[in-house]
C-alpha cells in the first residue's frame, strides 16, 4: 500500500464546530433508516464570516502568507503551528476560503476531513495515487466514467505498474473473487454508474472490502444529498464538485472527503500526492462553491422530482427509460433502502433508443424542434443536458468494454435541470417524441 503516514502539514479533523460527529443520532430520523440528513449536518458546519463583519466569508485571494517573527516559519513547517490555529504559509498548501468549502464537503458527506481540488480528474487519481503504490491493484467497476476508466485502464498502468481487474459491482461473488488479500489496494466504484444508472450496494460492498482489508473509495458525483455512501461504509468518497454541486456548468473543481489519517498523508510534504501534484483550487472558486452548497439539497429535489415526472412518462410512453425511481429498474428497492429521505432518486436517467442514429435524432428534435433541453456533455446544470453516452463521455472505452458494462450504442444520458414549468417541459418532451414517430422512427420497449 502506498505512503499513508504524516510527514508534514496537519489536516485537523471536522467536529463540525458542535459535536455534530458525536451526536449524529439527534439529527437522524427512523424516515430514513437513521441516516444523517445532509442538509442538517451542513446547516451545523462552521460558518465563517467576512473580514469586517459581513455574513459571507471575505475572499482570501493571497498566494503567501506573512508572519511576525522568522521563528514562526519554522514552527508552521513542523507542523507545530497550523491553520487550526489560524497559521497559512502557501495556498497550495492551505488556503483559507479553500479550507471553509473543504469542511463544507466533510458535513455534506459525514467525513472527518475533505480537501478541494481543481478538477474531479485530479481528485480521483490523486486518491488512487495515494492509496496504490507502484505494482499495486486495483479492483473497479466494468461501468465507469471514461476518464476514469482511461486512468485505470491505461495510464496507470504505463506510469506506476498498478493494474485494475473490472468487474460486474452488481455481482458481489464476482467482486470477492476479483479482490486479492495482500495485494489489492482499492475497491472503486460509482454510486450510480456513469451512463447507465447502475445502483451500487455500498454497505454489502463496504463489508466485502474491507473483509479483505481494502480501501473502499467511491465516487458520489451523481447522487451528492441522495446518498451518503461514507455514512453506509465507504472509507473514501470524491466528487466531481463541477457537476450538482456547482449546478451551473461554470466552474471546474473536484473534492475527496475521507479520514483525517489519509488527507494527513496526501499532504505530507515528502509523499503527499496532493502536496506534491499540487491540484490545487482557487480560492475565488472556492467562495463561489460556498454559496452554493446551502441551497443543494432544494437543487436535488428538485432535479430528482423532475427526473421521476419525465421517466414515468416516457416508459408509460412505451420508451425504454433506465431511471432508479422507477419501479422497473433492477435497483429500485436497494436505492430506497440506501437513500436519505427526501431527495428521490437523483436527477439523471437513460432513454435506450438502440442504435446512434436515433439516439442522434431524437436529441436533435430534444434540442432544436422542442427546446426541451441542450446537446452537450456534463451534468448537474439548471437546464436540461443530453449526451450519447458510447460516443461522447463513454468513448474512451472499446466496443468490447462497452458491451461488459451494458452501454448500448443509443443510450442518451439525460441530467434534468428545473428551468421552465413541468407540464410546460413534459409537453415538449412529449412534442419531440411525436415528431420522431411522424418521421417514421421507432423503438421497442
Amino acid at each position: 500500500m502506498a505512503d499513508t503516514n504524516y510527514d508534514g502539514l496537519v489536516f485537523p479533523t471536522n467536529n463540525f464546530s458542535n459535536g455534530l460527529e458525536n451526536d449524529s443520532k439527534k439529527l437522524s430520523s427512523p424516515l430514513n433508516g437513521g441516516l444523517v440528513d445532509p442538509a442538517a449536518s451542513l446547516a451545523t458546519a462552521r460558518h465563517e464570516f467576512g473580514e469586517h463583519g459581513g455574513v459571507n466569508m471575505s475572499i482570501e485571494a493571497s498566494a503567501t502568507f506573512t508572519v511576525m517573527e522568522p521563528e514562526t516559519l519554522r514552527r508552521m513547517f513542523s507542523g507545530e503551528l497550523g491553520h487550526d490555529q489560524d497559521f497559512f504559509i502557501y495556498s497550495r498548501h492551505f488556503n483559507p476560503t479553500v479550507l471553509n468549502l473543504s469542511r463544507q464537503m466533510a458535513a455534506l458527506e459525514g467525513t472527518e476531513a475533505a480537501y478541494c481540488t481543481s478538477s474531479g480528474m485530479s481528485a480521483i487519481s490523486a486518491v488512487l495515487l495515494q492509496l496504490v503504490s507502484s505494482g499495486g491493484h486495483v479492483v473497479a467497476a466494468n461501468s465507469l466514467y471514461g476518464g476514469t476508466h482511461a486512468l485505470l485502464t491505461h495510464f496507470l498502468p504505463r506510469v506506476s505498474n498498478i493494474t485494475t481487474t473490472f468487474v460486474d459491482i452488481m455481482d458481489l461473488e464476482q467482486v470477492n473473487d476479483a479482490i486479492v488479500e495482500g495485494k489489492t489496494n482499492v475497491l472503486y466504484f460509482e454510486t450510480m454508474s456513469n451512463p447507465n444508472l447502475k445502483v451500487a450496494n455500498i454497505p454489502e460492498l463496504s463489508r466485502l472490502g474491507h473483509g479483505k482489508g481494502v480501501t473502499v473509495v467511491v465516487d458520489n458525483t451523481f447522487a451528492p444529498m441522495v446518498v451518503s455512501p461514507a455514512r453506509l461504509g465507504a472509507d473514501v468518497v470524491v466528487h466531481s464538485v463541477s457537476k450538482f454541486i456547482s449546478g451551473g456548468a461554470d466552474i471546474i473543481a473536484g473534492a475527496i472527503c475521507g479520514p483525517a489519517s489519509l488527507l494527513n498523508s496526501m499532504m505530507g510534504l515528502h509523499n503527499g500526492t496532493l502536496m506534491i501534484l499540487g491540484p490545487t483550487m482557487n480560492a475565488k472558486v472556492a467562495f463561489e462553491l460556498s454559496e452554493r452548497i446551502p441551497h443543494l439539497s432544494i437543487r436535488m429535489k428538485e432535479h430528482s422530482n423532475r427526473a421521476l415526472a419525465y421517466a414515468t412518462r416516457l416508459e408509460k410512453l412505451g420508451v425504454k427509460v433506465i431511471y432508479p425511481g422507477l419501479k422497473s429498474h433492477p435497483q429500485h428497492e436497494l436505492l430506497k433502502s440506501i437513500a436519505n429521505n427526501g431527495y428521490g432518486f437523483g436527477g439523471l436517467f437513460g432513454i435506450d433508443m438502440e442504435t446512434e442514429e436515433k439516439a442522434n435524432k431524437f436529441m436533435s428534435y430534444l434540442q432544436n424542434y422542442a427546446q426541451f433541453g441542450f446537446m452537450a456533455v456534463s451534468l448537474g446544470y439548471y437546464e436540461t443536458l443530453l449526451s450519447c453516452s458510447g460516443s461522447s463521455t463513454s468513448s474512451e472505452l472499446n466496443e468490447e468494454e462497452k458491451r461488459q458494462a451494458g452501454i448500448s450504442p443509443g443510450l442518451i444520458r439525460v441530467s434534468v435541470g428545473y428551468v421552465g414549468t413541468l407540464e410546460q417541459k413534459l409537453g415538449q418532451l412529449e412534442k419531440a417524441l411525436n415528431r420522431f414517430y411522424e418521421d417514421g422512427f421507432y423503438i421497442k420497449n
